[in-house]
């Protein structure tokens, strides 16, 4: 656990001397107007973890608003020390511009009253606020509270603890409802595919096709949203107990789907897996939540024990649904088995093909096409099972593997032909695809953490 530290008056003050005169520095070698971000932190600690992961939320609204505004970053530096986060900026905007900006992020984003981003022109003088800076706990002018010491420094770090908690995880829970919809829309444009919808056709699907998957997924951002949320609530509970959490939100989720597809099942699987998945991210750590396999461990310990409580006893004269079917004749657990093992069919062998093949500049079909076969040669989807077989599910994972073993990245015209074969036995990988959108989920939480 890292070691708190607090700061005297000499420290600050040296910190202080220390940035004006790298600020002057700055400004003799660009000319040009100085942005100076620093948190505004009462008391004697001046960084901790969550000061910093507001710091890093503060230095990405201010850079994305600057690149909003059509200007270019000209030199960024940061810092990280006891006394304090810092970091200073250099644009090709002019300096009344520039201060619009920071004045928009302090005043607009919910932790804003919290960042300090000076604007000082090349003569070294700081730009005025056009409105003054309002207290963090009674919403008056700050300089008043500050001066009259109306409120405590435990009151003030309180106010400050809690602001920039319940907006990071705002930041949080927006984020990964965002990618996982992100990901769910990846997986359906990937094209070709065999027997899925795609860019091109419906695969072996009459009843679907690419504006129904756009449109289920679109409706699902509060789901997803939400999941995070119910993690994030219950992330001092046992893990099993946030599964039981995301039953009632699940089935709601499913009705908003259907609403939305005219009763077509488009992402029932992903509710089950991404609902998990994103509740697993809100029940860690902050600073674990854009590491895959820690989302992936937590999915597990989430999902303990559903096997056997969910299919236990079911059998040939008992079983009910396709899966209960195929589970009491070949005791294949489908998705929920690949939950409770941490889902090994991404981990293992979906998400690191992907990310070579991106990683190796193939485009997003070429990684996504090959990291879908991956996926179909190594894990039984009770999909191809129930439509074809467990024979022909059987024949059509060697296929893949043999297709992968010839081309790890195959080409448009080989998944064209493959489509055709699986269009032809109506085969259909759709829990293969719900784990390809898995993979993309995973890919995209490691760029949110770069």
């Amino acid at each position: 656990m890292e070691k708190i530290q607090q700061v005297d008056l000499a420290m600050m003050l040296d910190a202080r001397e220390r940035r004006s005169f790298r600020q002057r520095e700055l400004l003799e070698q660009y000319q040009r107007p100085l942005i100076s971000f620093s948190m505004n932190i009462a008391g004697p600690v001046k960084n901790t973890p969550l000061i910093r992961r507001g710091f890093t939320e503060g230095r990405r609204q201010l850079l994305e608003r600057i690149r909003e505004a059509g200007g270019k970053i000209l030199f960024q530096e940061e810092t990280d020390e006891a006394t304090g986060c810092e970091g200073m900026y250099i644009t090709d905007l002019d300096e009344q511009k520039i201060k619009q900006l920071t004045c928009a992020v302090e005043e607009e984003t919910a932790a804003g009253r919290l960042y300090d981003m000076d604007v000082i022109d090349t003569c070294g003088n700081k730009l005025e606020r056009p409105a003054p800076r309002r207290c963090l706990i009674c919403g008056k002018p700050a300089k008043e509270c500050a001066r009259s010491r109306t409120h405590s420094v435990a009151e003030l770090q309180e106010a400050t603890g809690r602001v920039l908690k319940e907006s990071l995880d705002q930041s949080d829970r927006n984020i990964i409802a965002s990618r996982t919809v992100q990901a769910l829309l990846y997986e359906v444009c990937v094209t070709p595919k065999p027997g899925l919808v795609d860019r091109n056709d419906s695969g072996s699907h009459a009843d679907m096709d690419i504006y129904t998957f756009m449109a289920s997924a679109s409706a699902l951002w509060p789901y997803f949203a939400s999941c995070a949320e119910t993690g994030m609530e219950s992330a001092e509970l046992p893990a099993p107990e946030t599964l039981k959490r995301l039953r009632d939100p699940g089935k709601e989720a499913e009705r908003r789907m259907y609403r939305m597809t005219a009763g077509i099942n488009t992402h029932k699987g992903a509710i089950f897996s991404m609902g998990i998945l994103c509740a697993a991210f809100g029940r860690l750590a902050p600073q674990d939540r854009y590491d895959p396999d820690q989302v992936l461990a937590e999915a597990a310990a989430m999902t303990a024990g559903i096997t056997e409580r969910e299919l236990h006893g079911v059998n040939a004269e008992t079983a009910v649904t396709a899966g209960q079917k195929i589970y009491a004749e070949y005791g294949i657990a489908g998705i929920r088995g690949e939950a409770e093992a941490g889902f090994p069919a991404v981990r293992e062998h979906g998400l690191p093909v992907l990310e070579e093949g991106l990683k190796s500049e193939k485009s997003r079909d070429e990684a996504g096409r090959a990291a879908l076969l991956a996926i179909i040669a190594s894990t039984p989807d009770t999909n191809m099972i129930h439509r074809g077989g467990i024979a022909l599910q059987k024949k059509t994972a060697a296929q893949a593997a043999e297709i992968l073993k010839n081309n790890a990245y195959p080409d448009a015209d080989t998944m064209a032909q493959l489509n055709a074969e699986y269009i032809n036995e109506r085969l259909s990988p759709g829990g293969s695809a719900d784990l390809l959108a898995v993979c993309w989920l995973m890919h995209f939480l490691k760029e949110e953490r770069a």
